[in-house]
């Protein structure tokens, strides 16, 4: 998913497409190198879990993250690193007549795909309002299909351990950034290749994936606060062990001192079948001119997804 990635991102719930501005705009929205700093990097780790509480046969899953991205107004180069693993229900193979006591087993359908993307970011303006941007990236990517006896938790980070066999394939992603005065609208494409990896029962495809959003960029001068307030909405759904999700995202970010502090806050739910629902919390310490260290968490009631994540960004 879009939230896989970003630590201030995280810290929005999500609503980042039309924010972007910063080195993880390679991840979220590829035209948003050209509205941020003249250069930035970040180096970040994120874990997430869904549900909070895993029950022993499922459905959830459990993704670590670590990244390393790099941004210039017209270049960016980033890699990121994802282990994404699930846990899923299986219903009983043995069939027979209704009251027979032997209807078969229940199993647990158990895979984790390690994924890694190295990418290359350009964009061009078109005026003085609109950018056009593209990430053009290989990507090393592979699944492993597990039978272990572990349960919940247990066996997810078990699968994690696992070392699959991996393919590498070109992809591309497409982002658009329009911005006038202190309003941006921002649309991005991932995967529109849809490259496919692995063969029988370890094949997986990364499907196409689209988002959109928008942003007000308050103004503030001297040490007052600047605050961005931002709402993103997937255009395409994506496929979780919980079913397909579509989500929608609300958050704000405030910057006081003199842009030395960094608060941040969001809300993001999935609008396909059941709602659920998921509330993230973040913050900035500028340790120095240029530096910053990014926290987020996110937090939900234990049928949500909960997780955390830090970062370190060079920008100036």
């Amino acid at each position: 998913m879009y939230e896989s990635v970003g630590t201030r991102a995280q810290g929005m719930g999500g609503a980042f497409v039309a924010v972007a501005d910063d080195a993880n705009a390679s991840w979220w929205n590829p035209a948003g190198l050209a509205t941020g700093a003249y250069f930035s990097t970040v180096l970040e780790r994120a874990t997430r879990v869904e549900p909070a509480e895993v029950p022993a046969s499922g459905p959830a899953w459990k993704l670590g993250t670590g990244g390393v991205a790099m941004a210039f107004p017209a270049l960016g180069l980033s890699y990121y690193r994802l282990r994404i693993s699930e846990l899923r229900p299986t219903p009983p193979t043995a069939t027979g007549d209704p009251g027979r006591e032997d209807q078969g087993a229940a199993g647990v359908d158990l895979r984790s795909r390690a994924i890694s993307e190295f990418g290359a970011t350009v964009g061009q303006s078109l005026g003085n309002h609109v950018v056009v941007a593209s990430l053009l990236k290989l990507v090393r990517a592979g699944q492993v299909v597990s039978g272990g006896t572990a349960t919940g938790e247990e066996a997810l980070d078990g699968v994690a351990d696992l070392d699959p066999s991996r393919e590498i394939h070109g992809d591309l992603d497409m982002g658009i950034m329009v911005s006038v005065d202190r309003v941006r609208v921002g649309v991005s494409v991932k995967h529109l290749r849809e490259p496919t990896f692995g063969d029988g029962a370890d094949q997986f495809t990364l499907q196409r994936q689209a988002r959109a959003g928008v942003a007000f960029l308050g103004g503030g001068t001297g040490g007052g606060a600047a605050i961005t307030v931002a709402a993103d909405a997937d255009l395409t759904r994506t496929m979780t062990p919980f079913g397909e999700v579509r989500h929608v995202a609300t958050g704000v970010e405030a910057w006081l001192l003199g842009r030395r502090l960094g608060l941040r806050g969001g809300l993001s739910a999935n609008t396909v079948g059941e709602t659920s629902t998921a509330t993230s919390g973040g913050l900035s310490l500028g340790l120095q001119s240029g530096l910053f260290l990014d926290a987020a968490v996110t937090l939900g009631p234990d049928r949500s997804r909960q997780g955390w994540a830090t970062a370190v960004r060079v920008t100036f």
